[in-house]
C-alpha cells in the first residue's frame, strides 16, 4: 500500500521501524519509531502524525486565523522559533505568516492534560502568554530545574500553586485530531487512507470543496499570506 505526501514527489510505502534502526523524521528531524512513512530511493521519512498532519489548523492559542502547515521555514534563515516550547525548528511548522506565529507539528497537538509519575496530580496545559504575571516570571521547571519562559507554553498543576513543568519535560505524546476547522471536520476525518495531498488554490468563497475536500473561508489578507507560504506570489502562476 502507498500514500502520496504533499511535500515529496515519490510515492511512501508503510514500514516498520525495526530495534536498533536510526531513521530521522524529514517532518519533525526526531527518530522514527513504530510505524512510518518511507522513501528509501531519497531516504525520506515521515512519522505517522507528521505524515497525517492535515493542511490547516483552527488552534486555540492562535484564534484570528487558521495556521497552515508549511514543508519549510519561512524565514530567511531557513528556521523558525516555536512559540510553544522556546526551541528552533527547520522542517515542518504550523504557522500564520501574518502574525509571525510558529509551531511544530508535536507541538500543535500536546494532549490537554498529562499525568506525570513526578507529581500526584494532573497537569494541565496552558498555552497563554503570562509576560505581565509578577507570579510566573521566575518560575523554574519543577522537573528539570531550568528557568521556565512565562513566554512560552508549559504544564501546571490545578491543585498546587506554582507548580510548573516544561511541556518537553512532562511529554512527548502527540494526541492529533484535537482540533477542528469552521465546517465541524476535525483533523482525523479527513486523514483517510495517508497524507492529504495538497489543495490546487487558495480557497475563496466562490470554490466550493470537492468531495473529499474541506472547506477553508480565508480573508483576503490570509489568503495573500498562504500564497506567499505556498511560493505563488512575484508572478508565479497556479491553477
Amino acid at each position: 500500500m502507498e500514500y502520496k505526501h504533499f511535500n515529496h514527489e515519490h510515492n511512501l510505502s508503510m514500514y516498520q521501524v525495526q530495534l536498533g534502526q536510526q531513521l530521522r523524521c524529514s517532518g519533525c528531524d526526531k527518530f522514527c519509531d513504530k510505524t512510518i512513512y518511507a522513501c528509501w530511493h531519497c531516504k525520506f521519512f515521515l512519522h505517522e502524525h507528521c505524515g497525517n498532519a492535515t493542511r490547516y489548523i483552527r488552534h486555540p492559542f492562535h484564534t484570528p486565523h487558521p495556521l497552515i502547515l508549511s514543508p519549510y521555514p519561512t524565514y530567511p534563515s531557513n528556521c523558525f522559533l516555536c512559540n510553544a516550547c522556546g526551541t528552533t525548528g527547520t522542517r515542518f511548522s504550523y504557522c500564520c505568516a501574518l502574525c509571525e506565529v510558529d509551531l511544530h507539528v508535536n507541538c500543535a497537538f500536546l494532549p490537554p492534560k498529562v499525568a506525570h509519575k513526578a507529581h500526584p496530580h494532573e497537569l494541565l496545559l496552558n498555552v497563554s502568554n503570562r509576560t505581565q504575571d509578577q507570579n510566573a516570571t521566575n518560575q523554574v521547571c519543577k522537573i528539570c530545574r531550568k528557568s521556565l519562559d512565562c513566554k512560552h507554553w508549559s504544564y501546571e498543576c490545578g491543585v498546587c500553586a506554582n507548580y510548573g513543568v516544561h511541556t518537553l519535560c512532562a511529554t512527548a505524546e502527540v494526541k492529533m485530531g484535537l482540533y477542528q476547522m469552521d465546517d465541524g471536520s476535525d483533523t482525523e476525518s479527513d486523514q483517510g487512507q495517508g497524507a492529504p495531498k495538497p489543495q490546487q488554490a487558495a480557497p475563496t468563497a466562490h470554490q466550493g470543496p470537492s468531495e473529499g475536500q474541506v472547506q477553508v473561508e480565508l480573508t483576503p489578507q490570509e489568503a495573500l499570506a498562504f500564497l506567499h507560504l505556498m511560493g505563488l506570489t512575484n508572478g508565479a502562476s497556479y491553477v
